[in-house]
């Protein structure tokens, strides 16, 4: 069996969220989505499940922190080319995502990242496979 990863984000509007990842060209899994939680599908082992506050909340117990002052985590996404970083980067934009800061482009390494409409911050970067290698 392969592990995958279901990366668990509270979000203020589901509908909203999900359309903004469909924007995004990711796909849904109805299996895991219904009126509290929506699972957009990233890659063959990579889910994010987008779950309405107070759903998200009765998981943990605890607030949510405020993404306007404070970042709990940076999701990162490794693609195959630099054009694939700005492409899903002007498509995440057009979508109502925001820019926290500039591109990091060391040559070997190229990142940009995003915040989503509910302020998760999300990195996407190529690296040169040669490079990885050592």
């Amino acid at each position: 069996m392969s592990t995958k990863i279901f990366v668990n984000l509270p979000v203020k509007d589901l509908a909203e969220s999900i359309a903004f990842f469909s924007r995004l060209g990711f796909t849904g899994d109805a299996r895991f989505t219904d009126d509290e939680a929506g699972c957009v599908v990233i890659g063959d082992s990579i889910f994010a499940m987008l779950l309405t506050e107070p759903f998200f909340k009765s998981f943990t117990g605890m607030e949510i922190p405020d993404t306007a002052t404070g970042a709990q985590t940076v999701l990162a996404l490794g693609v195959d080319s630099r054009e694939e970083v700005d492409e899903l980067l002007e498509k995440a934009v057009a979508a109502g995502a925001t820019v926290p800061r500039e591109a990091t482009d060391e040559g070997f390494l190229y990142g940009r990242g995003f915040a989503d409409l509910d302020g998760h911050l999300w990195e996407v970067f190529w690296m040169d496979p040669a490079a990885a290698q050592g």
